[in-house]
């Protein structure tokens, strides 16, 4: 992301990169350790050049990177960010789930539990990092943390809403409902 991002002009097409990461801690710039409670359970932490507190990547979520040009787009970050949680909130709404954004915590949230974060770096008016949303995962290790900077954040997942699509599928639509809400013009 980083190197891409250095390298890339005016001229770049925009990108959306998706996958899975193996099990691990990330934590943004201004991530305050005393975020992670439990040391001791053998999952690495990362420090980050993203926004943001402290979270979990695991198998059985989607990663979304967006490697953007923001002025090229006409995007302001809180729009870009409500583009970002806009898509997650699209996608749950046609399995019938309703979600919603919070504007003094940035995600996507359904019964106050958490089912999707997001945290960004821009530079030079190109973005990276992304939005992660929980599918089919082990949510043991965000009880290894305060989740996003909150203490006693639920945390949620597609599969315990009933959604039974695989995490092919949902990473498909995801990037569907992404194009949709950033490539608007």
């Amino acid at each position: 992301m980083k190197a891409f991002t250095q390298s890339r002009t005016a001229q770049t097409c925009d990108e959306i990169w998706l996958l899975q990461h193996p099990a691990v801690f990330t934590q943004g710039i201004a991530g305050k350790p005393e975020h992670l409670l439990m040391h001791h359970h053998g999952i690495n932490l990362i420090k980050t050049d993203r926004g943001g507190q402290i979270t979990y990547h695991g198998p059985g979520q989607i990663i979304a990177y967006l490697l953007l040009d923001i002025r090229r787009l006409k995007l302001g970050v809180r729009e870009l960010v409500r583009c970002m949680e806009n898509a997650v909130i699209d996608l749950l709404h046609d399995y019938h789930v309703t979600a919603t954004g919070r504007i003094e915590a940035p995600g996507v949230y359904v019964d106050n539990a958490k089912i999707a974060s997001l945290g960004l770096k821009i530079r030079k008016n190109f973005c990276y990092h992304g939005i992660a949303l929980n599918v089919n995962m082990d949510l043991t290790p965000f009880s290894y943390i305060n989740p996003c900077g909150y203490q006693g954040l639920r945390v949620t997942q597609t599969k315990d809403l009933g959604i039974t699509d695989d995490i092919e599928v949902l990473s498909n639509q995801l990037a569907q409902k992404l194009q949709e809400k950033l490539f608007k013009g």
